[in-house]
């Protein structure tokens, strides 16, 4: 194993693949390098002498600036450079495709649940979806009941709750955000049914809610209302009865990998993250919509200072226009509050070696490969065409991966650095970008990436992480946080709490 790594030719530092100790003396492409300064695992080291002012340059772009004369050899981190990000700024559109083919020999298949609206599941769950927090209770109290008296089989993969905070004393986008997102996992393809709980006094009482569905299948939902019924349990637990007789004449079916719909996301990450875990997942990326699949990224905040890669990359110009108007969009509600846009990396991203925005996003906007851009969505918005899409959200995990998944994505790939065991929505494959979580957390990860920089070579890496894919896909194998039972939703909240 190389002690250091460098990403591009023009970068001006490297990266410590194992801690490494002040006075060593190293030999990193080619050259000897004697170490000023302890540099911890996944953190820079000068390559040369960077000027105060200076560019430092990491996957062939700048990161940030040095504050000070960094002397080659020096740790290169926080303390001695700063970010160059700043406000809404004019892009301008100069395309660069550069795709992969299909690949030759067959398409790829994979077995999953057909609905009436044309979407394919890779589930066949019960999902109780509250329209307000009032309603968690009795939506938890169902899910319970039910899985005591409805067993899973081949055919049917359980019952779930999506409870949430929210649904009620609400105005505005702060409204439509929740029932965007609500109704879209109502109409969800994971789900073979739902059943709609409401309080009955609510904001998002039924009659607001309704409208928000658009049209749907009757067969798969049920509602229920809490001040209408003499016994909201009783009543839900007749209702999901219904479902899971529907549910038991559900089949899987072959079904061309075109269309699977795929989230990509990462939490935690490190600066491995850019190097080997998300650099694997854009050749997933790249696989998949080569051959015609739906690719969702989203954690816009983490395009920053990587934005114009992904705009070169847009299908058209009003691609291109949609995916400026998003990124200074999000740059526009930082302002609206009074904070920075360059308010990240987080604590965990700054010890896992991460040193500015513009570092976590080159690495962060890996997992979109080489693919061209072929739509952009707003918030709470759902696919409409095939292809790698980018959907406006936060980096935070839980709500950006809830809006990745309600907007049709029926499974996650999802990358870290630092390790997290968490489950939302879909099935989340959590691919580790170092060896060392992996190891220690071999309850959270699935499939580990870290061996990237020990040897293994991408080609193989991709067919394995490719293989396991098409296993969850078939409902072979459960990535960790689905067996389990980790499932949780977020909502993004903008505007006043009435």
């Amino acid at each position: 194993m190389p002690d250091t790594i460098r990403a591009h030719a023009l970068d001006t530092v490297v990266i410590a693949v194992h801690d490494l100790a002040k006075g060593e003396k190293i030999s990193t492409d080619g050259q000897s390098l004697h170490l000023r300064d302890d540099i911890p695992m996944g953190h820079k080291v000068a390559l040369r002498d960077i000027a105060s002012g200076e560019h430092v340059i990491r996957f062939g772009h700048p990161i940030g600036h040095a504050t000070r004369d960094i002397r080659r050899g020096d740790l290169v981190h926080v303390h001695n450079i700063f970010t160059n990000l700043n406000d809404v700024i004019e892009y301008a559109h100069t395309p660069h495709f550069d795709p992969i083919a299909p690949p030759e020999g067959p398409v790829p298949t994979f077995r999953g649940y057909r609905r009436k609206d044309g979407k394919t599941g890779i589930r066949n769950e019960i999902w109780v979806i509250p329209t307000s927090h009032c309603a968690n209770g009795p939506a938890v109290r169902i899910v319970e009941l039910a899985r005591a008296q409805f067993p899973q089989t081949d055919r049917f993969d359980g019952f779930y709750a999506l409870t949430h905070p929210v649904g009620c004393s609400q105005i505005s986008t702060d409204f439509e955000y929740t029932q965007n997102i609500l109704a879209n996992l109502a109409v969800h393809p994971n789900a073979v049914g739902v059943l709609i709980i409401e309080n009955g006094c609510e904001k998002n009482c039924l009659p607001n809610f309704l409208p928000s569905l658009g049209a749907y299948d009757r067969e798969r939902l049920r509602f229920v209302s809490g001040q209408e019924a003499d016994d909201e349990v009783a009543a839900g637990i007749e209702a999901v009865e219904e479902l899971y007789r529907f549910a038991l004449t559900g089949e899987r079916q072959a079904t061309p990998i075109s269309e699977l719909a795929l989230a990509v996301n990462c939490g935690g990450s490190d600066t491995f993250s850019g190097i080997t875990a998300n650099v694997l997942v854009g050749h997933i990326t790249d696989l998949l919509t080569a051959w015609g699949g739906t690719v969702v990224m989203t954690e816009v905040p983490e395009m920053f200072g990587a934005e114009h890669l992904l705009m070169n990359r847009a299908e058209n110009e009003e691609v291109f226009r949609k995916i400026v108007d998003m990124i200074n969009d999000y740059k526009r509600y930082f302002k609206r509050y009074g904070q920075p846009i360059y308010e990240n990396p987080a604590p965990g991203n700054i010890a896992g070696g991460i040193t500015t925005l513009e570092e976590k996003s080159l690495g962060c906007t890996q997992k979109g490969g080489r693919a061209i851009v072929k739509d952009v969505l707003k918030y709470g918005e759902r696919l409409r065409k095939k292809g790698f899409n980018l959907i406006s959200g936060p980096g935070n995990d839980l709500v950006g991966l809830t809006n990745q998944e309600a907007c049709g994505s029926v499974m996650t790939v999802f990358t870290t650095g630092r390790g997290t065991p968490a489950g939302y929505v879909v099935p989340l494959l959590r691919v580790s970008s170092n060896s060392r979580i992996a190891e220690k957390k071999k309850g959270w990860i699935d499939y580990d990436a870290g061996r990237l920089l020990s040897g293994k070579g991408m080609t193989e890496a991709t067919d394995e992480l490719w293989s396991m894919i098409i296993n969850v896909a078939n409902g072979e194998i459960r990535p960790r946080a689905e067996a389990a039972g980790y499932r949780q939703i977020g909502i993004l909240r903008d505007g006043v709490t009435l």
